[in-house]
């Protein structure tokens, strides 16, 4: 099941390949959206079969280089699946949202579906080397999105994207290969060197080893002062690619703290937790400060990014900072973190669409080229803001569940740490009631360059489409939340067992 799930795409990406050049475009678009869908029935069906609290399931394996202790394993936990429903529906999303687009379609679909094969092989993955592959290749191809069809800079912007994120997946390469020094069999499977601890009482190397994966998982989060490569390859990138950049790629980060740092490497975590919490804060301040500063919106959604997943790292260091704090607050802050994962990937993918509908209408993100929107374009400017307005932790959407349960759980082992984030919030709101209120209301005014239409259409079919299922399924996890905390949270608390050791 995991592995039609994770190759079909690819395989399908191929195939289009084999359809004579003539074909009418409206073919791949379709054939796109097609797969798309069946991928996102097959992650629901996937869902419906798992068991809360029964540990890995649908677990695959066959033999890949046995010589050198890799093998090809995969399987789903309360960790894995959520985000794999994410990627599917997000996939699904980009998919319609290009339904217009005419720009080399066959390659633009080919690739997008290549790359929600690298992203879900990622999130299944239980070999290091696997996760290695699917966390690389999601570079290329991503790569490849920015430059081939984003704006003006975007050559620069995906080399800039491309270099960064490739040299820290060589440190998580290195860091991957001091585990498999140190186990005993050698081995890259995750399972089996969880089960092992093989750095346990070895405070140097496993310093070592979790300066190589923290450094290597931080700059994809990306963190402060890791994320300079994230605001241009944004702004670069068309719509849909800054979506799955967003919504899916920055969680290979976070998900790689949960699945590989914190369970492998728990001595080690423990030691360094309060710099994980210090690098969290940060990273909430300075993004959102300079979200605050900024006159485009795209480049102000895409520093929002860095404050988020600030949240995250806080979290899952608080988790570990002291042993003094509860079970239960530490398992709040766990199952926040991953929550906030899925949260954020909902709602700034939805975001980063909308910011591809005003830059289609009006060719420009500057936000002073616009005002009065909502008098032309009043189903734009309620998407738009009710993404803000979630975005920013309002109670009834999915981000105050997940920040609720990060503050909760942190509020204990980090309480000044966790004070100082909650400014974070307070900054959020400013910027995006200051956007919604300079775009949105006063006289109708759009951008005067050459070229640009004098009318500012409402949304489309297909764009509604796209980001109206995010915005409702943000509204569902605000308001009922169990069907994922369910899943979430014994998958939460077995990662703290282990953190424990």
């Amino acid at each position: 099941m995991l592995t039609a799930l994770v190759f079909a795409p690819t395989a399908v990406a191929l195939l289009l390949f084999a359809l004579p050049r003539r074909t009418a475009p409206a073919v791949f678009r379709a054939v796109w959206v097609a797969v798309s869908a069946v991928e996102l029935a097959l992650v629901v069906v996937v869902w419906a079969g798992y068991e809360p609290g029964g540990g890995m399931q649908f677990e695959e394996r066959a033999r890949w280089i046995p010589g050198a202790g890799v093998s090809y394993h995969v399987g789903v936990d309360g960790l894995s699946l959520p985000l794999l429903a994410l990627t599917c529906l997000l996939f699904l999303a980009c998919a319609l949202y290009s339904l217009r687009e005419n720009r080399r379609i066959r390659e633009f679909a080919a690739l997008f579906l290549f790359l929600q094969t690298t992203c879900l092989g990622l999130f299944v993955a239980l070999d290091l080397i696997l996760f290695f592959v699917f966390f690389d290749l999601s570079i290329v191809a991503m790569y490849f999105v920015i430059a081939g069809w984003g704006h003006r800079q975007a050559a620069r912007a995906a080399l800039k994207f491309f270099l960064y994120t490739f040299i820290g997946s060589l440190a998580l390469l290195l860091g991957f290969i001091g585990l498999y020094l140190a186990s005993s069999p050698h081995t890259f499977d995750i399972v089996e060197l969880t089960e092992q601890n093989p750095l346990a009482g070895r405070s140097v190397y496993g310093a070592l080893v979790l300066l190589a994966v923290v450094v290597g998982l931080a700059v994809k989060t990306p963190t402060v002062p890791f994320h300079t490569w994230l605001p241009p390859a944004h702004v670069e990138a068309p719509a849909a690619g800054s979506a799955i950049l967003a919504g899916v790629l920055l969680k290979m980060g976070t998900y790689g703290f949960v699945r590989i740092a914190m369970p492998i490497l728990p001595e080690a975590w423990r030691e360094y937790a309060l710099v994980l919490v210090v690098i969290g804060v940060v990273s909430v301040l300075h993004g959102a400060l300079v979200a605050l500063a900024q006159t485009d919106f795209k480049r102000m959604v895409a520093y929002t990014s860095v404050n988020h997943m600030g949240y995250i790292v806080l979290a899952l260091g608080a988790a570990a900072a002291t042993a003094d704090s509860s079970e239960q607050a530490r398992s709040l802050a766990v199952t926040g973190a991953v929550t906030q994962m899925v949260s954020h990937g909902l709602l700034t993918g939805a975001l980063f669409l909308l910011a591809g509908v005003l830059h289609e209408r009006g060719r420009t993100y500057d936000m002073g080229a616009y005002s009065g929107l909502a008098a032309v374009a009043p189903a734009f400017a309620a998407m738009t803001g009710v993404a803000a307005f979630a975005s920013l932790g309002l109670p009834g959407f999915s981000g105050f569940v997940a920040e609720f349960q990060i503050f909760t759980g942190s509020l204990g082992p980090q309480p000044l740490a966790t004070a100082l984030s909650v400014l974070g919030i307070v900054l959020t709101a400013g910027l995006f009631l200051r956007a919604l209120r300079q775009v949105f209301t006063g006289p109708l005014r759009l951008p005067d360059a050459p070229g640009t239409p004098r009318v500012f259409p409402d949304m489309r079919g297909h764009e509604s489409l796209s980001v109206v299922p995010l915005l409702v399924l943000a509204v569902v996890l605000g308001v009922a939340p169990r069907f994922l905390l369910d899943v979430v949270e014994p998958a939460s608390r077995s990662v703290l067992e282990l953190l424990a050791r």
